[in-house]
């Protein structure tokens, strides 16, 4: 039996697929100020690297913010710290789709909601297939 919580599991998969480590964030705010979705979020990305440094990764999946990221590299680029938090969200969004329990169904979204959606999924799919 391990005794590690399961949201420090949580937090370590994040840093895996994200390819962050939460502990280099000291919480200056930079990303959230500059970030053009925030004011959007339940919870914006300087709280979220806090919540992931506070073992509470599954507040953070429970959030809405994760979905609502932008994906545009503001946070990363005005981090002191080159922490990127879009990459943070993206793993967070991959957790909950591997696992099933995300609050989207891909499957049940229309034609006329995919013009509304964010251009995440094109930015994500650009990363991942762009090296």
């Amino acid at each position: 039996m391990s005794n590690t919580h399961p949201d420090e599991e949580l937090v370590r998969q994040i840093e895996l697929l994200s390819g962050q480590k939460v502990t280099d964030c000291y919480q200056c705010g930079a990303c959230t100020s500059g970030c053009p979705v925030a004011e959007m979020m339940d919870v914006p990305p300087s709280k979220a690297m806090r919540l992931l440094q506070l073992n509470r990764a599954g507040e953070l999946l429970a959030s809405s913010g994760i979905w609502m990221c932008a994906s545009c590299l503001v946070c990363g680029t005005r981090c002191p710290r080159g922490v990127d938090y879009a990459r943070v969200a993206e793993a967070c969004r991959a957790i909950l789709l591997r696992a099933r329990s995300s609050k989207l169904d891909p499957d049940m979204v229309s034609a006329e909601e995919c013009e509304d959606i964010p251009q995440q999924a094109f930015i994500a799919a650009f990363r991942k297939f762009a090296g």
